[in-house]
């Protein structure tokens, strides 16, 4: 499902321009990233988390020449689902 899809089931649920959909849409999405670039989790109760997960440095290995490399620590986004969600996915 791609944003447009979204603004448009958004604009049509609440009843709304695709303009004014769009911002809301864009709005959400923007405070979302915000929070998690500050290091906060944001949690929609019943839906799911956002969270920031820190993975460790490690080695790896470059898959042409085989040489070790070392893999720098890193943050990445996350999310968990929750239970009102998973129970609606597995049905």
């Amino acid at each position: 499902m791609s944003k447009k899809v979204i603004v448009e089931a958004v604009a049509r649920e609440a009843g709304m321009t695709q303009a004014a959909a769009d911002k809301v849409v864009s709005s959400v999405l923007d405070a979302i990233g915000a929070e998690l670039a500050k290091g906060e989790k944001v949690s929609f109760p019943g839906f799911g988390t956002f969270e920031v997960r820190e993975r460790a440095a490690r080695t790896g290995r470059n898959p042409q020449t085989g040489a070790t490399i070392e893999i720098a620590a890193s943050k990445a986004p996350a999310f968990k689902a929750g239970s009102k969600l998973k129970e609606r996915v597995s049905g």
